[in-house]
């Protein structure tokens, strides 16, 4: 049996309570034995339910929080009220201390990027934080970022990122050498702005040993799985993110309602059911539920606030996947590898 590895969970986050993070920590360790657990929460609320999961509870310490961070708390306030006491900050500091390889929590974005940061600090020569995820794409899964946590990044953010999120595609792909680009409004080397052009002749310019950069991709390509990882600052990647989300939803209840018209229509998808099923199993977003936080000097996952047991049950293992491949160590590799040099950008180049 491989070695052990310890998840720190915040039992009181999310939009559903304790029930599906400890549902959804079952459910992954079911999957993945090597998993162990420290959870933190009330344990009058908490306790029962662990209970109830023999297995989990056998590998699992349960530590009591008197405070949980609500989803409208405002980050400042939060960390004002939530520092050393809630079921956030303590998952957090639990990476922190060594006593998990990794954090995640279902709760408040902004509160848990604003504690993972204070307590956590950035790594040495990075900026900003950016959060990945996992994006479905033709070809499989490609992983995006940023898709929220910085607004406004600069070149060297967003080289940064690049190098981030190719380290985080080699750990949870298995990719020797993958394909990165910056996200753009063309493909050409004239078009976007400024800050994207000179991140683009900083890459491009560089000595890359663990990833190969193709360039600029556009919008449509982040469904066609052109490269492996997409790199983009967090104001576009989010509205990316959710338009992405909406347009799934939107096909499901199109698909939904056109099988459900006529008496024909409802044949139809009795006919075709087990290829509804493939495409209804392909759309689950439950399957790439988890943002992992990059740049800090610990790992911190984001589930979704309103998913389900099966949906922590992915960020879960996301973090255990991140985890067994020293994420933070090949972040640190990759960065010594790449030697950026400053660039100007060519003169004349145009915005489109």
């Amino acid at each position: 049996m491989a070695e052990p590895i310890t998840i720190s969970l915040d039992a009181m986050g999310g939009d559903r309570g304790p029930g599906v993070i400890i549902g959804g920590a079952a459910l992954a360790l079911e999957r993945c034995p090597d998993l162990r657990f420290v959870i933190y929460g009330d344990s009058k609320l908490v306790g029962p339910i662990l209970a109830r999961h023999e297995a989990l509870a056998a590998v699992a310490v349960l530590h009591h929080c008197d405070v949980a961070v609500q989803m409208d708390d405002k980050p400042s306030q939060a960390l004002r009220k939530g520092r050393w006491k809630s079921s956030m900050w303590r998952a957090i500091q639990a990476v922190r201390d060594g006593e998990a390889r990794a954090a995640v929590s279902a709760g408040n974005t902004g509160a848990l990027m604003a504690m993972s940061k204070f307590c956590l600090r950035m790594m040495e020569g990075i900026e900003r934080p950016a959060i990945a995820a996992i994006w479905p794409t033709l070809r499989g899964e490609s992983i995006v970022l940023d898709v929220g946590a910085t607004i406004g990044s600069d070149a060297q953010m967003l080289v940064d990122f690049a190098v981030m999120g190719a380290a985080m595609s080699q750990a949870v792909f298995d990719l020797e050498r993958p394909t990165v680009a910056l996200l753009n409004v063309g493909v050409e080397e004239i078009k976007g702005v400024e800050e994207v052009r000179k991140a683009g002749q900083i890459l491009r310019e560089s000595d890359q040993v663990h990833f190969e950069y193709r360039g600029f991709v556009e919008g449509d390509d982040l469904g066609k799985g052109t490269v492996d990882v997409v790199v983009t600052e967090g104001f576009a990647g989010n509205i990316a993110l959710k338009t992405a989300e909406g347009t799934a939803r939107q096909i499901a209840e199109y698909l939904r309602a056109a099988m459900s018209r006529t008496m024909m229509a409802r044949l139809g998808y009795l006919l075709a059911r087990s290829a509804f099923d493939r495409l209804r199993e392909k759309m689950d977003p439950r399957k790439v539920n988890g943002g992992v936080f990059l740049g800090l000097n610990g790992m911190v996952i984001k589930s979704h606030g309103g998913t389900d047991a099966e949906g922590f049950a992915s960020a879960v293992e996301l973090a255990r996947e991140m985890a067994r491949h020293d994420l933070l160590d090949q972040i640190v590799k990759h960065r010594i590898a790449v030697q950026t040099r400053p660039a100007a950008v060519p003169a004349g180049a145009e915005s489109a």
